[in-house]
């Protein structure tokens, strides 16, 4: 589980990354990439609570 969280987290810095690259070239967020990035902190979120609960 503990890999699992590592993935995810550094799956999120890289869309983040790659979101702040997309705002310095001028160009707006789009809506869906809101989605995305709520998607990934709920997966960190929920995977983060079954570990705590499982040990």
């Amino acid at each position: 589980m503990f890999y699992f969280l590592i993935v995810v987290a550094v799956l999120l810095l890289g869309y983040a990354a790659f979101l702040v690259r997309f705002v310095r070239q001028g160009r707006r967020i789009p809506p869906a990439a809101y989605l995305g990035l709520a998607v990934l902190n709920g997966l960190i979120l929920a995977a983060v609570l079954a570990w705590a609960v499982a040990r």
